[in-house]
């Protein structure tokens, strides 16, 4: 162990620092102060001092006594009112140290003497049988009673003789001794007089006949005898209603149970990943589950068979439990998941190609696969723009084609770069009679970075002022070539209005995608990537998912980034209910714990308890990720603030209708704002505007955005009583500008000072009532008697002040114009000269803008 100081060594021992430093001067230590450093031999000393101290190991305590005393009160009622008495009960327990050696050692001592005695008294009782026994045969054969012991030996068969096994133990069946023989022979006679001949009457008669050594028969049925298995008692007695009973086998073997306890327990080497629960702790020692609570209990932990707990806890618990422990890497669980999923790879086949419509905002991306459709998507979105990512799934002549729509808006930058990578071929729509813009050279560089073929749709062509020629040169600029001018790139004229082109679009899309060969198995597990992901109020977390290998069926367990769940339904682009999608479909997924993020993966796995356990690894992770951003965010926004003004912060709450949206919503405010204000967005997610969000609105002083969702009534009763700030929005444009209007109104207000008027001295006056007075000229603008002056000799400022006096002849006037002659009186100031020039200035508030 390393050296420590006096400070920390109490610290770990969990004892005042004062009083450690005592207990080490009076074992003799040259320790004075809480910074000198202890070793591990002074350690020992110290150790074997307050050992012996107090009393060492020879005083244990033979007995403790334990107090107890508690203190309830008792209503009791009197005459006209009642009072309280406190009653006080006090136990005393004394609990006395037992000596376990002594104890175990005469515990075996008594069961080794009653074993003994035991034997004794069976061997005793079996001397006295066999006595007994030999008494009554010399009895009988001296009474010459030989017929009837005949006629008995036929009623009855006699007990075939046994070998005596050595591992066998003594059977507890009673014998048949000549005793019990007589008895039933003079039964026999009893019954038989009065009858002809005197003889047996039938029911004694014997049910089968001898057949070998301990073997009888009747009726069809046999019984063996010969190992001693059991024995058949005599036949031929009757019940009530004159029925022969059945002969009965009487167990000669002892029962002996299946099962032997080890001899000495059992040592499991146990595998810990970063979090497990208690009951499947218990279930990889073999123990019961009460067990490991009891063990935690003891350790000062109270845990359910249900809890989590952590990897560094299980360890414990598994090393006092007697176990071996093998910690599992934070990362193995993934890569056992990479491995499952190698082996599950099927028999590849083509599929249909997924293709993504980028282009600049405005330029007709949801228009041209409106017409593709046959449908009216692009009316429904808010203000004429997309906001989502759609994924629609057609079919062009026999085969198919998957489109997804991104947003066109630069807040959707994010949402851009994720149908890129998702997508086989990307259909880069310009205007013709707009070009190239900024929204549209981002598009090329996204389907470039993702390695993705373009195919350019040169769309409204039917305005008159298209100009397909100028969208070519504009786009080879940008290293994108046409075909017909030496390039790679099909460049198709277009329009969504009347439906020109749209056919031969279809046919380069495919034939791009037949030179890409695109395969797929599907007849492996699914694999698929998030398109986007909302909070639907009847259904619970509902995600877009694109199915990119193998077959997604309904019942399958899933596991998407950080979230996990059960497929419950699955519904196609136009909300018919299917049961299972295959490669570069498009379909929409319940049952999921929560709203997974755009882009996440989807991945189908055997188990619901892998996929829990994945789900809740990656969370943490998460969560670790996000607390040491924001520490090192917190440190470096603490360091930028030092020596300056502290920033102004705009706290927002945002909930959005799907996470696309959301996260898009979150980038573009964050990026707005400069060094004095920004804003903070303390509370963000998917769905309606819940109380939470309200109560963690007034707590942070935030304004509560909606995007494309509304509040409750819980949320609005908070919002209408608190009279917090809530808005609604339902394009990306309205919400942005809002919030640039109020960090415009946040930033400090910034004055800029503007010459007025300016007046040259050309005498001086002493008056008696006002003192110096400087008789002036207004050269320049207007004289103000309320503004501020500066006095000016030879063009350098030499005193800033305000005017005492502005007459003009004898009168006191407010305001002197340019031109005029006018006497000032300086305030606090008598040295103004001739020649010098007073120049009136006066403080104007600039407008700041982000």
């Amino acid at each position: 162990m390393a050296e420590v100081t006096v400070e920390q060594l109490a610290l770990v021992v969990g004892a005042p620092v004062e009083r450690l430093l005592k207990q080490m001067s009076e074992a003799g230590l040259p320790q004075t102060s809480p910074e000198q450093v202890v070793s591990d031999k002074e350690k020992q000393a110290l150790l074997a001092y307050l050992k012996q101290s107090h009393g060492g190991s020879s005083a244990e305590p033979k007995k403790i006594t334990i107090k107890r005393k508690t203190v309830s009160q008792l209503k009791v009622s009197g005459q006209g009112k009642s009072k309280t008495v406190n009653v006080e009960v006090r136990k005393k327990r004394t609990y006395v140290k037992r000596n376990l050696v002594a104890e175990i050692e005469a515990e075996k001592k008594r069961l080794t003497e009653e074993a003994e005695q035991e034997k004794l008294v069976e061997e005793k009782r079996q001397q006295e049988k066999k006595a007994k026994t030999e008494a009554e045969a010399s009895k009988k054969k001296d009474g010459g009673r030989q017929q009837e012991s005949a006629r008995q030996q036929d009623t009855k068969p006699s007990k075939p003789k046994r070998e005596k096994r050595p591992d066998a133990a003594p059977a507890a069946v009673p014998t048949t001794t000549p005793a019990d023989i007589e008895a039933q022979a003079d039964a026999g006679r009893g019954k038989g007089k009065g009858k002809k001949g005197g003889g047996p009457d039938k029911a004694s008669a014997p049910a089968g006949k001898r057949k070998g050594r301990g073997r009888f028969e009747r009726g069809g049925d046999s019984f063996d005898d010969d190992e001693g298995i059991g024995r058949r008692k005599p036949a031929g007695r009757r019940d009530s209603k004159g029925k022969a009973k059945k002969p009965k086998l009487v167990a000669s073997k002892p029962n002996v149970h299946g099962f032997a306890m080890p001899t000495q327990p059992v040592i499991h080497e146990v595998s810990l990943p970063e979090t497990i629960t208690v009951a499947e702790l218990a279930q990889k020692m073999s123990v019961k589950a009460a067990e490991v609570i009891k063990a935690m209990f003891k350790m000062g932990s109270m845990v359910t068979i249900n809890q989590v707990i952590d990897q560094d806890t299980a360890a414990v618990v598994v090393e006092e439990m007697g176990h071996k422990v093998k910690l599992v890497k934070a990362d193995a669980i993934e890569d056992s998941l990479e491995e499952e999923l190698k082996q599950t790879i099927g028999e590849e086949a083509n599929r249909a190609p997924v293709v993504t419509v980028m282009g600049h905002v405005d330029h007709g991306k949801t228009s041209l696969l409106d017409y593709i459709r046959k449908s009216r998507v692009q009316s429904g979105e808010a203000g004429g723009i997309t906001q989502h990512i759609g994924a629609y799934h057609v079919k062009s002549g026999d085969n198919f084609i998957t489109f997804l729509d991104t947003p066109g808006h630069a807040a959707f930058t994010a949402m851009r770069a994720r149908g890129a990578k998702a997508t086989d071929v990307v259909i880069l729509v310009v205007a013709a009679d707009d070009g190239v813009m900024p929204q549209t050279e981002e598009a090329i560089q996204h389907a470039k970075a993702a390695e993705v073929p373009i195919v350019v749709a040169i769309n409204k062509m039917d305005k008159p002022d298209a100009d397909p020629d100028r969208v070519k040169n504009e786009l080879a600029a940008r290293d994108v070539i046409p075909e017909d001018w030496g390039g790679d790139t099909q460049m198709i004229p277009v329009s969504a209005h009347t439906g020109d082109g749209i056919s031969e679009l279809l046919e380069g899309v495919l034939l791009q995608s037949e030179l890409l060969e695109l395969k797929a198995a599907p007849d492996s597990p699914g694999r698929g990537v998030v398109v986007e992901s909302r909070l639907d109020k009847g259904r619970g977390p509902v995600a877009t998912v694109l199915v990119q290998n193998g077959t997604l069926r309904q019942g399958d367990n899933v596991l998407v980034g950080q979230q996990y769940g059960r497929v419950r339904a699955m519904l196609n682009e136009v909300g018919v209910q299917v049961k299972e999608a295959g490669p570069s479909i498009p379909v929409e997924i319940l049952g999921l714990d929560g709203t997974p993020d755009a882009g996440d993966e989807l991945l189908v796995v055997k188990d619901e308890k892998k996929a829990r356990e994945i789900a809740l690894f990656r969370q943490g992770k998460f969560r670790e990720v996000k607390l040491a951003r924001q520490q090192a965010a917190k440190l470096e926004s603490m360091f930028a603030s030092m020596g300056s003004d502290e920033k102004k912060t705009l706290n927002i709450v945002l909930k959005a209708d799907v996470r696309g949206s959301l996260e898009a919503l979150t980038s573009a405010l964050t990026d707005l704002g400069n060094e004095e204000v920004e804003v903070k967005v303390v509370s963000s997610g998917v769905g309606g505007i819940t109380e939470t969000d309200a109560n963690l609105a007034l707590a942070s002083s935030a304004v509560i955005f909606g995007f494309n969702v509304r509040a409750d009534a819980t949320a609005r009763k908070i919002v209408e009583t608190e009279e917090l700030d809530m808005r609604y929005y339902s394009v990306i444009y309205d919400i942005i500008d809002d919030v640039k209007k109020a960090l415009t109104g946040m930033l400090k207000a910034e004055f800029r000072e503007q010459i007025v008027g300016v007046a040259e001295v050309r005498d001086i006056f002493r008056s008696p009532k006002f003192g110096l007075i400087a008789g002036c000229m207004v050269v320049e603008g207007i004289v103000f008697r309320n503004e501020r002056i500066r006095v000016l000799r030879d063009n350098i400022v030499i005193y800033e002040g305000e005017l005492e006096s502005l007459r003009r002849y004898k009168d006191d006037v407010n305001e002197v114009r340019n031109g005029m002659e006018c006497g000032i009186g300086v305030k606090n100031y008598t040295d103004v000269k001739e020649g010098d020039k007073i120049e009136v200035y006066k403080s104007i508030e600039v407008e700041r803008s982000l």
